[in-house]
């Protein structure tokens, strides 16, 4: 069996990197943070042009008529490049709410457990809502993920019955939310090689010492096992390995940006660096369609039903 990406699946991800390379870069982001842009609409509709949200619509339908496994690697992209917006909420809302699947409508989801929705002022629609509720703006670590708390009101069906917050959803939003923790810890990766191999302390660059060398092996391999089994979740789509791969990609995100500040030191706290940003928005992801706490229960009901 080859479990290696294919041509197209490489050429899908290489497409979609040059897009957000060139139209959300470095410059755009600081800008976004400086502004306090969450919502780029234009970014948003030149997205839904290139397929991102109507990505896994079929072709009858107007989609691109994709699976789960590129879904994940255009999300993993998505996550390097730390996008802002509600991209897993809108990615589901394609084919139900109107304008989402081509990226003229924002939606957001109540992904974040509780009464607590992010991106509510710069929304359309909220996914499983009637209507968009009030809210009241709630102080958030990562300023590009502003946060307001609601009341919720009724729950609209999903597409194939049933609630729009049903198991096959939360599941798809934690995969997708893992991915983007994937595409985050491998870029906090990137930055900490290329900073312990300029930064000089004792006549030699820093990645020359061992304890720097550990860090960045130990990021290294936490996010290439959560990228593992976050590819390995959307082939088998089953819900446990979909709650295994939520759990390592949590971790190779919040760790590897902690790790990531360590190899910068002090530098890596200032505004000026782009560590911290990585950091705050993999805490917001930690919370959003799948908290550790649930992805454990679920793999111990998991485990204790194929043990009975």
């Amino acid at each position: 069996m080859d479990f290696q990406p294919t041509e197209d699946q490489r050429d899908l991800r290489a497409g979609v990197r040059d897009l957000l390379e060139g139209r959300y870069g470095r410059e755009a982001l600081r800008a976004s943070v400086d502004s306090g842009t969450a919502v780029d609409r234009g970014l948003w509709r030149e997205l839904g042009a290139a397929g991102f949200f109507a990505l896994r619509l079929p072709e009858s339908e107007g989609g691109v008529g994709l699976g789960l496994p590129e879904a994940v690697l255009v999300f993993e992209e998505a996550g390097r490049a730390l996008v802002p917006g509600p991209l897993v909420a809108t990615h589901l809302a394609a084919g139900v709410v109107p304008g989402a699947a081509a990226g003229t409508a924002v939606v957001t989801a109540f992904d974040l457990g509780g009464d607590l929705v992010a991106y509510l002022g710069e929304a359309d629609a909220v996914l499983g809502e009637d209507g968009l509720p009030d809210g009241e703006p709630v102080r958030a670590a990562d300023p590009l993920t502003p946060l307001h708390r609601v009341r919720r009101r009724g729950v609209a069906a999903a597409p194939g019955g049933g609630s729009a917050y049903g198991s096959a959803y939360v599941s798809e939003g934690a995969l997708l939310t893992a991915a983007l923790q994937v595409g985050s810890a491998l870029r906090t990766v990137e930055l900490a090689v290329r900073y312990a191999g300029e930064r000089e302390q004792f006549g030699q660059p820093i990645g020359t010492f061992q304890a720097v060398k550990h860090l960045c092996a130990q990021m290294l391999v936490r996010a290439e096992v959560a990228r593992t089994a976050v590819y390995a979740a959307a082939v088998t789509g089953e819900p446990g390995e979909v709650a295994a791969a939520k759990l390592l990609a949590d971790e190779a995100a919040v760790l590897g940006a902690r790790d990531c500040l360590q190899v910068y030191g002090g530098m890596g706290f200032t505004w000026e660096a782009d560590v911290h940003l990585h950091l705050k928005r993999a805490w917001v992801r930690a919370e959003q369609w799948r908290t550790a706490a649930e992805a454990e229960e679920l793999l111990a009901a998991e485990l204790l039903h194929s043990a009975a």
